[in-house]
């Protein structure tokens, strides 16, 4: 194993009711209201401040629905944005938390963190669950790559495609240690039929918000 670096959306709300039928129903309203004032009893004259009211709450339902609909284009705008800045990641190397991998070209890398010194178990399993490497050594406190040249424990070169790592830790106490994994991968392309853009790593799929980490592939 080659380790390094040791110790150191989107969806969019809608108004139930129309503002343009909305607007259409307010002239309406208007057109009424002034008719019925053109042709009102003298002797029994309308209540004005009855009508002002009435005035008052209609265009107030008017104005919240265009509220809602200029609301609902910044959420959509908001939406398009970060669709196209997740398109910006394809082609790049990321980071993100997790503990799939993608093997291409003989290499797959996680990082990790090991808070306490400890001597490590790495297993590594296809997509099938099945072990097809293992390795122990000892590590000391801090952040790492763990990087995999896709041969197993009898030196057969493993197919390209995605891989889980689970590291097991114990300490000179001999208790267990937690160990944090990230997973490493150049973005292939990205998905957007969720609420969320999910970033493809050939088969591995990676929420854009789990990214912790980007950079250009060497």
């Amino acid at each position: 194993m080659t380790v390094s670096g040791v110790g150191s959306s989107s969806s969019s709300s809608s108004s139930v009711i129309d503002a343009k039928t909305i607007a259409g129903n307010f002239d309406t309203f208007l057109q009424l209201l002034t008719t019925q004032l053109k042709n009102q009893n003298p002797l029994d004259p309308m209540d004005t401040n009855q009508f002002t009211q009435q005035l008052v709450e209609f265009s107030g339902v008017e104005q919240q629905l265009k509220t809602n609909d200029f609301l609902s284009s910044l959420v959509q705008a908001n939406a398009n944005t970060t669709n196209s800045n997740a398109v910006g990641y394809i082609g790049k190397s990321v980071t993100a938390s997790g503990v799939r991998s993608e093997l291409v070209n003989g290499k797959a890398q996680w990082t990790f963190n090991v808070p306490d010194a400890a001597n490590v178990t790495v297993n590594i399993k296809d997509a099938n669950g099945n072990t097809v490497y293992t390795e122990q050594g000892q590590m000391q406190a801090g952040g790492g790559t763990f990087t995999w040249d896709g041969t197993d424990n009898q030196g057969n070169t493993k197919p390209n495609g995605t891989y889980t790592i689970s590291m097991q830790a114990v300490d000179a106490e001999n208790k267990s240690v937690n160990v944090s994994t990230q997973t490493t991968g150049v973005v292939t392309g990205v998905d957007f039929t969720g609420t969320e853009p999910v970033l493809l790593i050939g088969t591995t799929r990676v929420n854009l918000s789990g990214v912790t980490a980007v950079q250009t592939p060497s």
